[in-house]
């Protein structure tokens, strides 16, 4: 029975070996992280008093805006957009160091939990549950790598949300601080200014647009997957030099909401590999939705994948951001009672084929 036992134990024994290497990978990242956040915030705690010395100095010059001359103004002018500049980079710098330490805080809270399940269901297996044995073990990993896509994608929303719009409203702020300087001595100029800064708004306006759109679109519940993947597909083939077709088969029904979502976030994920990691130059997208299964393909002529390596058990051969977002994918739709396939070689392309019941 003591064999017996061990050799029952023996997946979970790999699993919590392989989650506590990850938890001291975590735990290395935390302490660097923390190193430089600490360096980061007293640069930043540097530059806050330089642009605290430099304001000083230019209310000496507004006193003195007469018998100063012209190009020390100026330059003292330049001086203080420059340490605004620094101090605004500093600050998203730390900002982004933050979001990453509290990303990796979760991540590690995460696993802890997961852990602690594993060693708790330990102690409760039955001598003769080898088969439950390995479905637990299955299905924990499961649940691992989707909270793994998941907060993955919460950290690339945030710092897409960091590099665009935040980093554009902080531009936004400098320049309003620029126009308000011009009006009493140069209003052509500041007439100029606040142009660019109308159109630099409207553009910013057009990219939060897209954000939310990327992010949740409402005409998703509004009207349904078939208009969304539609105006998603217009929408990415205007912004990227990718030749990009879609083809859709049926009536334009709809499904319920977490089959609609799923089918939508696929389509986006995979058209997203194509231009992210394939770099492909033309893209393919066919979506049928006239039988009981609805079926997904998307195909791209970009580099190609290990699709072997995504379908094998062991995860170690996975060492690439696409192949996880696939592996991550293929076992959401294993959950729901779908499936995939994965055709991939260098000469043709890479052909990701989805299937998902359509219910009632």
């Amino acid at each position: 029975m003591d064999f017996d036992r061990s050799v029952a134990d023996d997946p979970k024994s790999e699993i919590v070996d392989m989650l506590s290497g990850q938890m001291s990978s975590i735990k290395r990242k935390l302490a660097e992280l923390k190193s430089q956040i600490e360096q980061t915030q007293i640069m930043v705690d540097r530059e806050q008093q330089r642009n605290t010395d430099i304001a000083t100095e230019l209310q000496n010059v507004q006193i003195n805006l007469e018998t100063i001359p012209r190009q020390d103004i100026r330059d003292k002018y330049d001086e203080a957009l420059d340490a605004r500049f620094r101090l605004a980079t500093m600050r998203g710098q730390l900002e982004k160091f933050e979001a990453n330490y509290e990303h990796l805080q979760q991540e590690q809270n995460i696993l802890s939990q997961v852990l602690g399940g594993l060693q708790g269901v330990d102690m409760l297996v039955d001598d003769n549950a080898d088969g439950d044995s390995e479905s637990d073990s299955r299905g924990t990993i499961n649940i691992v790598r989707i909270v793994e896509a998941q907060e993955d994608e919460r950290l690339r929303l945030s710092r897409q949300m960091h590099d665009g719009p935040a980093q554009s409203l902080t531009n936004f702020i400098l320049q309003a601080e620029i126009c308000q300087r011009l009006f009493d001595r140069n209003p052509e100029r500041a007439a100029d200014e606040l142009g660019s800064l109308k159109t630099a708004a409207s553009v910013t306006f057009q990219k939060v647009r897209d954000f939310i759109f990327d992010l949740r679109p409402m005409m998703l519940d509004d009207l349904g997957v078939v208009p969304t993947v539609r105006r998603y597909v217009d929408s990415f083939r205007d912004k990227n030099d990718i030749e990009t077709e879609l083809d859709i088969i049926g009536e334009e029904r709809r499904f319920e909401s977490h089959r609609e979502v799923m089918i939508f976030r696929s389509i986006q994920e995979l058209m997203g590999h194509a231009r992210d990691f394939a770099t492909a130059s033309q893209l393919k997208i066919r979506l049928d939705t006239s039988e009981s299964i609805i079926k997904i393909a998307v195909q791209d002529n970009g580099r190609a994948v290990d699709a072997e390596a995504i379908f094998s058990d062991d995860e170690t051969h996975v060492d690439d951001s696409r192949s996880r977002s696939l592996m991550a994918l293929k076992e959401r739709f294993d959950l729901v009672g779908g499936n995939m396939s994965i055709n991939s070689n260098e000469s043709d392309g890479t052909l990701v084929r989805l299937e998902l019941p359509a219910g009632d």
